[in-house]
């Protein structure tokens, strides 16, 4: 026998609608897609202008403030949105929405404007905030569902509170590890995140687009590129010798590109939503030569990890957040011109930013204002474009 629910007459609820059942906070890939668009189209212009030194009433607007917030500001909220989205489709629960889901955007807004404006004890306090808040109901989903073959996502969440609680510890002044340093760590572990749901995503996305197609998975290769690519990030966040960091992470690029290969990228060219996850994925290798390179003095660190944050996170970023958007809200999964531009701004940035990484001479502040320009233009695109999609409901009707 069913339970009985007993609620009052209909006729009695009168006035508005609660605004937290509004379309936005249906799922989190609205809300978190949105305003990390908007945040990465207008903090990389902010961080330009402090750099050139057009901001200075902006104390907090330093080059350790860049690089938290293209991680724990624009890289995690697109993170945590992707992760409640696909949550609800891997188990069948609901992650959070409507009023929590709110309460966590308002904890990372609040985090962007304490790191943007409060002394560094108060960002601290806030910022640290919602990465637990958010890994807490998404490993209530998995563990209720059962689901463990995704729960080493809460451990690398773990892993980047963690790391941003070092980060802030360095910036404080109470531990004396460079600021620098640990983005760095922060990074290798996005891009141990994108390696392992690339795994996962993108041959299953290529086998179901491109008829015919079948994407080469071999789980021993998979296992043994995670292990050189994980072992290769621990050698250059530990400090080992420099051309053992070089070696392993030359293995760790050569096995990236082998698997890569076997995902069948040459079949994705006339599909844009799959041959940006390809593209952008092939940075990670280039990233790993460069870091390879950057251990023994050929290239600046600077470069490697330009590209493995604009190539391979902004680009896997963008892929993922169009697609998703247009699956979650009914529409078809076809790329237009507006996505093509998208993409390849991102692109023009990634080389823009490599140039000026490499270019000691008066070509470097052109070539970094043509990258700032590239990245915020396709993120306002985006915005445009993507922006009523996110806000209004699903076509079809269905509830997320």
């Amino acid at each position: 026998m069913g339970l009985m629910t007993i609620d009052e007459p209909n006729v009695s609820r009168q006035g508005k609608p609660s605004p937290t059942h509004h379309p936005l906070w249906a799922l989190g890939f609205r809300p978190f897609y949105l305003l990390a668009a908007a945040f990465a189209a207008v903090s990389i212009p902010l961080w330009l202008a402090s750099y050139f030194g057009h901001l200075s009433g902006l104390a907090n607007i330093t080059i350790n403030w860049h690089m938290h917030e293209m991680v724990f500001g624009f890289a995690v909220a697109v993170i945590i949105g992707f992760l409640f989205t696909a949550g609800r489709n891997w188990t069948g629960l609901w992650t959070p929405r409507r009023g929590y889901l709110a309460a966590l955007v308002g904890v990372w807004l609040a985090g962007r404007i304490a790191m943007l404006a409060a002394p560094a004890l108060i960002a601290a306090l806030v910022d640290l905030l919602f990465l637990p808040l958010a890994a807490w109901p998404m490993y209530r989903v998995l563990q209720r569902s059962g689901n463990k073959r995704n729960m080493f996502l809460i451990g690398l969440l773990s892993l980047l509170t963690i790391v941003n609680l070092l980060f802030h510890l360095a910036a404080i002044g109470w531990i004396s590890t460079p600021a620098k340093l640990i983005m760095q760590a922060a990074i290798l572990i996005v891009v141990m995140i994108e390696s392992v749901m690339g795994g996962r995503i993108i041959p299953g996305f290529t086998s179901n687009t491109v008829p015919g197609t079948k994407p080469v998975v071999n789980p021993q290769r998979d296992r043994l590129t995670i292990a050189f690519t994980a072992m290769a990030s621990l050698a250059w966040i530990f400090t080992f010798p420099p051309r053992l960091i070089a070696a392993l992470a030359f293995a760790a690029a050569c096995s990236q590109l082998f698997r890569l290969g076997g995902w069948k990228p040459h079949a994705t060219l006339r599909h844009p939503l799959l041959w940006i996850l390809h593209l952008s994925y092939a940075w990670i290798p280039c990233g790993f030569i460069l870091i390879a390179l950057a251990a023994l003095q050929v290239v600046s660190t600077s470069s490697a990890f330009h590209v493995l944050t604009i190539g391979s996170m902004a680009g896997l970023i963008v892929g993922m957040m169009t697609r998703t958007t247009l699956g979650h809200t009914g529409r078809p999964l076809k790329a237009s011109g507006n996505e093509m531009v998208m993409y390849a701004l991102i692109q023009i940035g990634v080389i823009a930013r490599f140039c000026a990484s490499i270019d000691s001479t008066g070509l470097r502040n052109g070539a970094l204002i043509v990258a700032a320009a590239s990245w915020s233009a396709a993120f306002v695109l985006f915005l445009i474009v993507y922006g009523p999609y996110l806000y209004r409901p699903r076509l079809d009707g269905k509830e997320g």
